[in-house]
């Protein structure tokens, strides 16, 4: 092998990022390898002698790259012995910043998987004779002059092999990396703490130490999922938070699994203690109509004072025990916090809290790590802790995950890592300092996993040594971080024994006080999550949905309005089809005939109008995946974005955002940004109505239960595409049957809409509302352009939201069969009526399922007294849509069901066979032959 093989392709890297790092920060780089450049350029210019190289130096061909010459000099000769060994050691360094991290003291419990020992000298041209001689390129891990290789050696042992190892290396900007290689070489990658840090570190470590150990005294056998092994995150959280206020953080948000929750709510949230305890006795809550949740699901928001002196305000998110989708939320609200009220990333710090198995193996951890630098979904940078107990349940991290680290998600995003040994806190307090200073220097996301241990089992009551019974004999005996860390304080003289034994009594005792307090506490209360977030709108409510709200706004404002949307700018070039789009949307205004995309625009202009804030996000939301939105076109030249309902002037702002392609994350996400932002508008809308198949944990866990566990309110808007019309097993139902079955307690609202008018009306009593409940709306495809399905200005401009639609045609006194029925199947049942002309059927259509009119029912059900038949029909099969929650409410009526027959699939995969289903139901409505009918066409 060639003696310089260490300049060969593997390592050419490493030359051109030098070389870059030299043509944007000439004095970054150390002195000969600039001295090197500097040769590189002037040759190609001149072909002169350079400092560097002696005159019989071959100058560089001017297709040659920085490594090519670099390679042809030292393999030629040209360039001296010493610079060879000076090459060599660079690559040495070179290694420790590649792979240095695999040879940390990182695991507290465990020794390090074995490698090759690449970091050998001897692997880099150089041998124990090299130890003592002086190199220059010492400057280039911060020393402040030459240095024997052995000092350069100890120096990178400390910086990249000691309780911290960083990855970086794989980022490609060559700023943070540069950034990121001198924050490690200072201090030798060690904290720089006074002894009034060191002992605020100390008395946070007690507090989480002590705690624990209380609870596991008092409240034996009860699950609370103990921080034991990894305590130095409460002191980790406190340093996050202090040291982001400083940068200018003013607003945090923080997101989190079970294990550690009930640590962080009391002795970083401030929770007291009487009221964890409390909790633990299991009392009910205030509420007769609250459920509650379990104590390590509760969140927590309150504003406190770093010990610095900066007023922050902290927000612990509720989740449920599907942990990381909680993620989606903190992004969420992070994103609406800056929208509406910081208008500045710097000012909110996303922060969530992973466990080790979760983050290699949940999905949604890679749906949210793509939203970093996305327009519609950015934050500003997430730091993302890893508590790393290196057990996921009962599950070895060798069977946990195929990469080397449950961190490397964190490639994906060219995102720094720093893996630190949670027995030694004061490098846990430097690895967070990075990661606070590395997101508010470059806005990106940043990664700590946090190598520690779990004292018990998955929970108190298991039994970890059944799965893994040499692992925990080490557990047994190893001390926790408390005892490390007041063993190191003692004997570095910066407290005594008798401080630290009066810290401890003294904050046992306070434990004491606090217990015997908890026992006074009758019933226990929940604080609403952000409530000044909420002020306006009161958890007990005075109305109800099915109350009538006010949704009118004035005729000639709404024209206005309507035609300012309508009309593009006339010094822009769109295609010919949105001009003509366009132009028809204006003489539908003209003409008084309002399809459903104009209803939809007019309901978002007039609630901007209003002061309101629209935001709409999703899968091809821009221009909607039918192409019936076009709420952003583009100029036909140089693809100008222009946004009509952007120059409505009003509200803060109308944003809509195609997605990226995730509905589990972005639903998480939307539903967070609604969670901080009642008073803006908030949608997100499926592509097609079953791809909310994916969001299903966040349908369940949060949108409908959160209120009912957290005393939570939200407004987000689902929009479901849904609706047989022969497009196959996929692309026609949006499970209605689920969302129904999840209905209760006027959780949340579902709808299937058949006029625009209905449909402006609905949207915009979700901002009317004094409160602010989930709407779910099962939206059409067919009938956005059915020549049936259109409103006039006045329905919008002064009527109102009708849950129930009558039927205007039908006489009482002639109807032997009443029809009820929602969405799209409506029209097709009409067709078939005016076809026959029967007049002995009256259609009534359901646009809101849930919560129903009850008292209109009744109404409607006396008024058709002369019926002989009462039938619900739906296009879903028998055993999906509606049916089944219908029966539940109207099992007192003798109500009957036309529907396909029950299927294992939403709709057959052939179009013969959904016409002929199709056909079936509407001709069994009217009681005539199954055989075919020529029906409308509708796209």
């Amino acid at each position: 092998m060639d003696k310089f093989s260490f300049l060969n392709a593997a390592h050419s890297q490493l030359i051109e990022d030098l070389y870059q790092q030299y043509k944007r920060f000439p004095d970054t780089v150390e002195p000969s390898w600039k001295a090197f450049f500097q040769g590189f350029e002037f040759g190609l210019e001149s072909y002169g002698e350079t400092e560097l190289f002696p005159v019989e130096t071959a100058a560089p061909a001017s297709s040659q790259t920085v490594t090519q010459y670099a390679n042809t000099q030292v393999n030629s000769g040209a360039i001296s012995e010493d610079i060879k060994k000076e090459f060599n050691v660079i690559n040495l360094i070179e290694a420790y910043r590649s792979r240095g991290h695999l040879f940390t003291k990182t695991n507290p419990v465990r020794d390090r998987r074995t490698y090759e020992p690449t970091l050998a000298i001897e692997n880099f041209g150089l041998s124990k004779n090299d130890l003592s001689k002086k190199f220059n390129c010492a400057t280039e891990i911060g020393m402040s002059g030459p240095a024997s290789l052995q000092e350069i050696i100890d120096r990178l042992e400390k910086i990249y092999c000691a309780s911290i190892g960083s990855e970086y290396m794989h980022i490609k900007n060559v700023e943070e990396k540069l950034w990121i290689r001198q924050w490690l070489q200072k201090n030798n990658n060690q904290a720089d703490l006074s002894a009034t840090d060191k002992t605020e570190i100390l008395r946070k470590l007690n507090q989480a130490v002590a705690f624990e150990n209380y609870l596991h005294t008092k409240f034996v056998g009860q699950k609370r999922f103990s921080l034991e092994g990894g305590e130095s995150l409460i002191p980790a959280l406190d340093q996050l938070i202090s040291t982001s206020s400083k940068l200018g953080v003013e607003e945090v948000v923080l997101g989190m699994a079970h294990r550690g929750r009930l640590n962080v709510l009391t002795n970083i949230f401030g929770k007291s203690y009487k009221e964890i305890f409390s909790e633990f006795e299991g009392k009910e809550f205030e509420e007769d109509v609250f459920s509650g949740d379990v104590k390590y699901h509760l969140g927590a928001s309150k504003s406190i004072t770093t010990a610095s002196g900066e007023s922050v305000k902290i927000n612990l998110t509720p989740n449920p025990s599907h942990l990381e989708t909680v993620a989606a939320l903190v992004e969420g609200i992070c994103r609406a916090k800056v929208d509406i009220e910081y208008n500045d990333y710097g000012k909110v710090l996303p922060i969530v809290i992973h466990g080790d198995g979760a983050i290699a193996g949940q999905g949604i951890v890679y749906e949210i790590a793509q939203m970093m630098t996305l327009d519609g979904y950015k934050t500003g940078g997430t730091v993302h802790i890893v508590v790393n107990n290196q057990v996921s349940f009962t599950t070895n991290y060798l069977d946990a995950r195929s990469s080397t680290y449950c961190t490397d998600i964190a490639k994906v995003t060219d995102s720094p890592v720093m893996h630190v040994n949670a027995d030694d806190v004061e490098a846990v307090v430097h690895a967070i300092r990075f990661a606070a200073e590395f997101r508010a220097k470059f806005g990106k996301d940043v990664y700590i996993d946090l190598l520690g241990y779990r004292k018990y089992g998955h929970n108190e009551g298991d039994e970890p040594r059944f799965t893994q019974p040499n692992l925990y004999k080490t557990i047994s005996k190893h001390p926790n971080p408390r005892e490390i860390y007041k063993q190191k304080l003692v004997g570095d003289g910066i407290l005594s024994e008798d401080t630290l034994k009066k810290m401890e009594t003294e904050f046992k005792a306070l434990l004491d006080v606090d217990f015997d307090e908890s026992k006074k506490i009758e019933k226990n209360a929940m604080a609403i999550f952000m409530d000044k977030v909420w002020e306006k709108y009161p958890f007990k409510k005075e109305k109800k949905i099915t109350d009538t709200f006010d949704t009118k706004f004035n005729v000639d404002e709404l024209k206005a309005l309507a035609i300012q949307i309508s009309t593009l700018p006339k010094d822009k070039k769109f295609i010919n089809k949105i001009t003509r789009l366009f132009d028809n949307r204006v003489k539908m205004v003209e003409g008084n005939s309002l399809d459903w995309a104009m209803a939809e625009l007019l309901a978002y202009a007039s609630l901007l109008k209003e002061g309101y804030n629209v935001r709409i996000s999703g899968e091809d939301v821009e221009r909607g995946t039918f192409s019936h939105r076009h709420a952003v076109v583009k100029t036909e030249d140089n693809e100008e974005e222009y946004t009509p309902l952007a120059q409505v002037r009003g509200g803060k702002s109308f944003q809509v955002y195609n997605s990226h392609l995730s509905e589990y994350g972005v639903l998480g996400f939307d539903y967070g940004y609604a969670l901080a932002a009642p008073e803006t508008l908030t949608i997100w809308e499926a592509q097609f109505g079953d791809f909310t198949n994916g969001t299903q944990i966040i349908v369940d866990q949060y949108l409908v239960a959160a209120e009912e566990k957290w005393k939570i309110q939200n407004g987000l808007v689902m929009l479901l595409p849904h609706g047989s019309e022969g497009q196959g097993a996929e692309h026609s139902s949006a499970r209605l049957e689920r969302f129904l079955t999840l209905c209760a307690n006027d959780n949340i609202i579902v709808a299937n809409i058949t006029e625009p008018a209905n449909y402006f009306h609905l949207l915009r009593r979700q901002m009317k509302f004094p409160f602010r409940k989930p709407l779910v709306v099962m939206s059409p495809k067919s009938l956005l352009r059915h020549p049936k399905v259109v409103s006039p200005v006045e329905d919008l401009a002064e009527g109102q939201f009708q849950p129930i639609l009558d039927d205007k045609n039908a006489n009482p006194s002639e109807i032997k069969k009443l029809v009820l029925c929602s969405g799209k199947l409506y029209y097709e049942l009409l067709a078939k009526q005016e076809e026959l002309n029967d007049k002995s059927v009256a259609i009534v259509r359901l646009e809101q399922l849930y919560p129903l009119q009850m008292d209109q029912i009744e109404e409607i059900l006396n008024k058709y007294n002369q019926r002989t038949e009462l039938i619900w029909a739906q296009e879903e099969p028998e055993n999906m849509g509606a049916w089944n929650y219908i029966l539940r409410n109207f099992r007192d009526t003798g109500i009957q069901v036309i529907a396909p027959v029950p299927s294992g699939s939403p709709a057959p995969g052939s179009h013969k066979m959904f016409e002929k289903n199709q056909n079936s139901v509407i001709c069994r409505v009217f009681g005539v032959d199954h055989a075919p009918t020529e029906r409308p066409v509708t796209a």
